[in-house]
């Protein structure tokens, strides 16, 4: 069983295969079924989709008796986020230079958009240095800025960028906000993974390992800072787990697309 979340599973699976995502709507049926497909159950499927619904993710679309679902802005908004991260992965590094700081003490009557920002920090490649205090390299102001303000916390939060100082050791530091150990042995597994695949999968198989190489993928983008190569080497694995997913990930397409828009005819 695909070991993912159904509410983050309906999000990777419209992200990659639904398209305009601001107008297109899906069938709920369609959509029960494809998440039945990596082991959610009918019940389980459609609890996820009432939880988008709420989370203000997917917006209820009815045609007759049917039951469809459109995408909401925020939600394109969140998965354009999204692709920037995941599809520019690697391509940070160089020196050390610019850092972003934020720190937060947001009301708990506000704790749905604390938890909220916590998962979109992640996002930008920041590491909780503890408690409301969050690092990231490079300059992360604008994206920082843009955030608070969707989120309407921005009276309870600061931002600071600027240099780390040489003392104490900041290369030593940055090993406890992110586990490098640990992102080096996720990035080995995942070209271990996915490296040997059909070279021509029937539609089924094309989506369903699609959607796994998307989910897998995505977690990078939370788990990987891009720290400067000053600060420390990048992940050995990162660069062939890089060129594995911008290779598979358009081969697959035609066949996961062809899949998912069979799924979405009642």
């Amino acid at each position: 069983m695909f070991d993912a979340a159904p509410q983050d599973l309906v999000l990777t699976i419209l992200g990659a295969h639904l398209r305009p995502r601001d107008r297109t709507t899906v069938w709920s049926g369609g959509l029960v079924a494809l998440l039945g497909e990596f082991g959610s159950t009918p019940g389980a499927a459609r609890v996820a989709l009432t939880r988008l619904v709420r989370r203000d993710l997917l917006e209820r679309v009815r045609d007759g008796r049917m039951v469809h679902y459109r995408i909401t802005p925020r939600a394109a908004a969140v998965l354009a986020e999204g692709d920037r991260r995941i599809f520019s992965l690697g391509s940070r590094g160089g020196e050390a230079g610019q850092w972003t700081v934020l720190w937060h003490a947001i009301p708990e009557d506000q704790r749905v958009a604390r938890a909220r920002l916590v998962r979109r920090l992640r996002f930008l490649g920041f590491g909780s240095v503890q408690d409301g205090t969050w690092l990231a390299p490079h300059d992360r102001a604008a994206e920082v800025a843009a955030l608070l303000a969707d989120l309407g916390v921005a009276a309870h939060a600061g931002v600071l960028v600027g240099a780390p100082a040489a003392v104490p050791d900041f290369a030593e530091f940055v090993t406890r906000v992110w586990d490098l150990d640990a992102l080096e042995r996720r990035y080995r597994d995942f070209v271990t993974e996915f490296t040997d695949r059909d070279p021509d999968p029937d539609p089924a198989t094309a989506f369903g390992l699609r959607v796994r190489l998307t989910h897998a993928y995505r977690q990078f983008a939370l788990l990987d800072p891009e720290l400067p190569e000053g600060i420390a080497p990048p992940p050995p694995h990162r660069r062939a787990a890089v060129a594995l997913f911008h290779d598979t990930y358009p081969a697959l397409a035609e066949q996961a697309q062809r899949h998912f828009d069979g799924a979405m005819t009642p």
